[in-house]
């Protein structure tokens, strides 16, 4: 009788652990079940000039976001940027995206700390760059900002 429990006992333990064994391992070398893997984060900020002021909003930036850009990239704050322009494809589109491209979403802790020194070096004091962001509402408008992980399909 003892023999006999102890072989059910074993069974059902050895069986138990096959179930457990068998089982998908969520830390496994393999890693994430996604269909994709995980890269940079991207900031998009999508803005609409008024008609026939997109060369000079571009002007505006040339002297002052780009120059901001560029040394954030220098000093890794953030691996790189692009500015694309196009038709607007109605009233409430946009005709000019900025891409900020950081290495991950822990690039976003601090930031500002990192970003206000080198700002305020490129732009200037706070009342200047003030005055640069008023003399801006003439000429666009910032329809919307979204902030998005790039993904590379498996």
């Amino acid at each position: 009788m003892i023999k006999a429990k102890l072989f059910a006992i074993t069974t059902l333990t050895f069986s138990l652990a096959v179930v457990c064994l068998a089982q998908p391992n969520a830390t496994s070398p393999k890693g994430s079940n996604a269909p994709y893997t995980e890269g940079p984060v991207w900031t998009l900020t999508m803005i609409r000039t008024k008609t026939g002021l997109g060369d000079e909003y571009l002007k505006q930036i040339t002297g002052t976001v780009k120059p901001v850009y560029d040394e954030e990239k220098k000093q890794n704050v953030i691996l790189d940027y692009k500015i694309l322009n196009g038709e607007a494809s109605g009233p409430q589109d946009f005709n000019i995206l900025i891409l900020v491209e950081y290495l991950n979403w822990a690039a976003f802790d601090n930031l500002r700390d990192k970003m206000d020194p080198i700002v305020e070096k490129v732009m200037g004091t706070e009342d200047q760059r003030r005055a640069t962001a008023v003399k801006r509402l003439d000429i666009r408008e910032i329809l919307a900002t979204k902030t998005m992980r790039e993904i590379t399909l498996k």
